[in-house]
This record gives C-alpha cells, sequence and structure tokens, in this order.
C-alpha cells in the first residue's frame, strides 16, 4: 500500500548570526512533527536551509574582513550543526547559494516579468536593513526619541531610492482574498488569519520591490544584471526550487511533493509566506500550500531575546548542561499553540526534576526493578483483571487517539501532555495496586504479574508515541524494556523480558 505524502518545511534560518533557542525552538517543534507523521505512516519529506543573501549579509562580511560567500558558508555550517546537535530529522537542508536555486530564480523572475507580473520602476521609502524590508510613510512608526523605526523589530530605518523591479501584488489582491475565505484553514492560528486580513489585506496590497541595485550580493537578474533578486523572492522559492520545480520543467518529484503540507514558520514572518507566496504561487500557476502555522516565540522573562540586552541564550549551552531531550522537553511542552512561551533555566531544571527525572524516569526505573525482582524480570499477561484495571487500560489503549488528535491540530504542547497524563495514570496504578503488598502473599502472583504487565505495556505505549518528542529517550526505554513491539495500545499476548533498570534522567541540585 502506498504511503500518503506530507511535506513540512520550516523557515529557512538568516545567515547574519548563531541561532538562538528562539531561532532553534522552530526546527525542534517541525522535527516532533515530522517524526510523528512517518510514526503514523506518512512517507515524510521534511526542508529545512539557510537564507543567504542580502544587503545585511554584505555589511556584516564586510565588516568581519571576508568575503559574503565565507561568511555564510560559516555561518551556515554552524546552523546545520546546531540542528543536528538537536536531533532533527531534516531530509534536506538547503542553501540559497546553492547553485541550482539560484538558476531557477532567475528563471521563475524572467517568467514574472514575461507575463507581466513584474515591471520596472522606482522605490522611494522607508528601509530597515535588519529585516530586509521596504516600509511606506503610514507603515513606519515613532520611537519614544521621536525616530522613524520598524513596526517589525522597532530598529531605525532609512529613506532609501533607487530604480527597482516590482511584483503585481496588488493584481492577486481578490484572488488571494477569495482563498483565503474559502480555505479557512490556510493561515493557522485563526488570530494570525486575522491579522494578515484586517491589516493587510483589506487596506490594499501595495506592488512588492522584488530588485535591489544597492548592493550586490545576491542572485543577479540575468536579462539587467545591475538588479540583484530582492531577497524574499529569492528566499520563499525555496520550498519549490529544492523539489524539482524549474518554470519550464514539472518532475516527477514536484508532482509528488508539491503542495507543501505545513509551512512552519515564526509568527513575525507570517505576512511574507500569506501573502507575497501565495501571489507568488498564483502568478506561477502552482498550487498553494495547504497550511502556514505561524508559531509563537519563546522569549526571556525580559522579553524577546536580543544581543544588544544580553540575555540570549544558544541550545547547544543548554544540551551541553542538560541534555538533549531535556532541551527539547521544555521547547515542546513550555510553548502553547498560539502564545509565547517563557524561558528560564530554573523552569526548566524544575522540568526536568519534576516531568522527566520523577514522572517519567521514576516509573520506568521501579516498574521494571519490580518485574526483576519479584520475576527475573520475565512477564506474561496472567489476565486477573480487577475492577480498578479497567479505566487504567482505556486509558492506555485511548492514549494513541488523544495524542493524534492534539498533533492534527498542531497542539504539539498538549499532545505532549497527553502522554505524561498518562505516566501519571500509572504511577497512580501503582500507588493503588500496591505490588509490594501482593508479593507477600503466593496466591496473588498471577495478581501482580498481571499489574507489571499493565504497568510495562502503559510504559512501552507512552515510549512509542514519546519518541518525535524525546528520542534518545524512547529508544533508551525500549532498549530497558527489551521490547521491539510498537503497538499502540495494549497487547495482551505480548512479554517482556526485562533488561537492566538505568536512570533516564537525574534530578538536578537546584543549590548547586
Amino acid at each position: 500500500m502506498n504511503k500518503e505524502k506530507y511535506y513540512i518545511s520550516t523557515a529557512i534560518a538568516y545567515t547574519s548570526g548563531k541561532p538562538h533557542i528562539g531561532n532553534t525552538y522552530e526546527i525542534v517543534l517541525a522535527d516532533a512533527i515530522a517524526r510523528f507523521k512517518r510514526l503514523k505512516g506518512f512517507d515524510v519529506y521534511f526542508q529545512t536551509g539557510t537564507d543567504e543573501h542580502g544587503e545585511k549579509i554584505e555589511i556584516k562580511a564586510k565588516e568581519a574582513n571576508v568575503s559574503p560567500k565565507e561568511f555564510v558558508d560559516e555561518k551556515a555550517q554552524e546552523i546545520k550543526r546546531i540542528w543536528d546537535i538537536m536531533n532533527t530529522s531534516y531530509d534536506k537542508f538547503v542553501r540559497t547559494t546553492d547553485e541550482h536555486h539560484e538558476k531557477v530564480v532567475q528563471h521563475i523572475f524572467k517568467y514574472m516579468y514575461d507575463k507581466g507580473d513584474i515591471y520596472l520602476g522606482k522605490y522611494e521609502g522607508w528601509y530597515c536593513t535588519p529585516d530586509e524590508a521596504f516600509w511606506t510613510e503610514t507603515q513606519v512608526v515613532k520611537n519614544e526619541e521621536g525616530k522613524l523605526v520598524c513596526p517589525e523589530c522597532g530598529r531605525e530605518v532609512e529613506k532609501k531610492s533607487e530604480e527597482a523591479y516590482f511584483f503585481k501584488l496588488s493584481k492577486y489582491q481578490d484572488q488571494l482574498e477569495k482563498y483565503i475565505e474559502e480555505h479557512p484553514e490556510f493561515i493557522q492560528p485563526v488570530s494570525r488569519k486575522n491579522e494578515m486580513i484586517n491589516n493587510f489585506i483589506k487596506p490594499g496590497l501595495q506592488d512588492l520591490c522584488v530588485s535591489r541595485t544597492s548592493f550586490s550580493w545576491g542572485i543577479p537578474v540575468d536579462f539587467d544584471p545591475k538588479h540583484v533578486v530582492y531577497v524574499w523572492l529569492d528566499a520563499l522559492t525555496n520550498y519549490i526550487t529544492n523539489i524539482g520545480y524549474d518554470v519550464s520543467n514539472e518532475t516527477e518529484e514536484f508532482s509528488y511533493k508539491w503542495p507543501c503540507d505545513l509551512h512552519l514558520i515564526g509568527k513575525d514572518i507570517i505576512r511574507f509566506h500569506t501573502i507575497y507566496w501565495p501571489c507568488f504561487l498564483m502568478s506561477l500557476d502552482i498550487p498553494l500550500p495547504k497550511k502556514v502555522f505561524g508559531h509563537p516565540w519563546l522569549i526571556m522573562s525580559d522579553g524577546k531575546m536580543s544581543k544588544s540586552r544580553g540575555n540570549v541564550i544558544y541550545a547547544d549551552d543548554l544540551v551541553n548542561e542538560f541534555g538533549v531531550d531535556a532541551v527539547r522537553y521544555y521547547f515542546l511542552h513550555e510553548i502553547p499553540f498560539s502564545s509565547d512561551g517563557i524561558f528560564t533555566k530554573e523552569l526548566l531544571i524544575e522540568r526536568i526534576n519534576g516531568d522527566l527525572a520523577n514522572i517519567l524516569g521514576n516509573l520506568v526505573q521501579r516498574t521494571i526493578s519490580m518485574g526483576n525482582k519479584y520475576f527475573e524480570g520475565k512477564i506474561t499477561n496472567k489476565n486477573i483483571i480487577e475492577e480498578i484495571d479497567t479505566d487504567f487500560l482505556q486509558q492506555i489503549n485511548s492514549l494513541d487517539g488523544r495524542v493524534t488528535k492534539k498533533m492534527d491540530d498542531l497542539q504539539i504542547s498538549d499532545a505532549l501532555s497527553e502522554i505524561f497524563s498518562l505516566l501519571r495514570a500509572s504511577n497512580k496504578y501503582i500507588d493503588e495496586t500496591t505490588p509490594w503488598i501482593l508479593a507477600k502473599d503466593e496466591n496473588l502472583k498471577d495478581r501482580l504479574e498481571t499489574v507489571l504487565f499493565h504497568l510495562l505495556e502503559s510504559i512501552r505505549v507512552s515510549s512509542v508515541l514519546l519518541e518525535p518528542f524525546l528520542p534518545d529517550t524512547s529508544e533508551k526505554i525500549f532498549q530497558q524494556l527489551n521490547q521491539t513491539c510498537k503497538q499502540l495500545g495494549v497487547c495482551s499476548d505480548n512479554s517482556y523480558e526485562l533488561g537492566n533498570p538505568t536512570p533516564l534522567f537525574m534530578r538536578i541540585d537546584v543549590n548547586k
């Protein structure tokens, strides 16, 4: 039977510096979704990578006294290193300096120009170099000092005037508005959709600057080489240039993989992905992605991370101190569907001690220890059922459905909470069945074995569903269970020959 395709992408990371934990959250979130889809039998294609052109790169390379290509090569390698440290299972790491991508972008630009969707004009407006964004007179805002600043990042803008090519965004306004109305699932969450409609689309879309002449670090417009392709047309097209698309050659790979099932991006760039990108695709007569999810941010307790504030934390530093899965757990558990999550090291330690060491680790260790102590590690289902078992077995058997529903709705934090709800119930089941008391009565030996079997099945099913979130921990649990069965529900004829229990997570002394 053929698997159903699932294409998920992250935004491509800008190569201006090392990604902090706010940037890293996105790749871990995408990885959990991709792994879960694979678990459910989908043929997953998971793409990420780096965005490497633009004026900001050219400036930073000059400051570092290296060429722009040397600068982005180093940054791209560092970004990929951190994605790998976080144990992310991407299928392709793309770069916008790849020769194939640059060639296809040139073809796309020429196609749009020949179609009449791109025209030559002159740009006069306010430009934010850090965001690579142009703003009109009505869009820029004044800060407390009375200076004009970018409405997105709050940094100063400068007046710029130059010859530029423009994309006819206004031509596709009605078509885009109609599409969003007819596809309510296209922009998630709903608050982001309302923001795009009310703040950008309804006031009227203005044609978009898609080339620059004031710097050279970009993809040249092949028929007018003093222009380079503006970063957003360059960057956004990575989602199709890397899966076999070219304007005159639609490959089998592209026909199979496109449309993308989920673009996972930060809420700060949702405008580019739900307004500019759909209009580019409409110009190319290509289907739109099925869903764009503008995820919230991971911020510090004193606000958004920034080097100027000195509150930037990097994922590799956290991993060195606490381990990969502990950091993944925090990212995935602490950030709700549509509101920002706050990072503090104190809360991370609290989650490690409470959830990972106590609820999960303690359950696994004491269950396996009891199995080894009372039955030399060999456990089968003696099926001596009591009333207390009914609800517990139902919770085990319904876990897959509950987690799947949350994951389908992109409620990743809630999906993880469902698994830990069963783990808590398992600890409660131990307290209520009191295996240590059952072990004192030879006549209750079969009942004791049944209890331990139910606990092992709960741990096994939980571990299958934990794999997308905590892949290393899931593997360690299966090694200790000495199991290969991945059935998502109680397997009554299963049997266990347990390994030795080893701590999954060590409690951290907060004072130290």
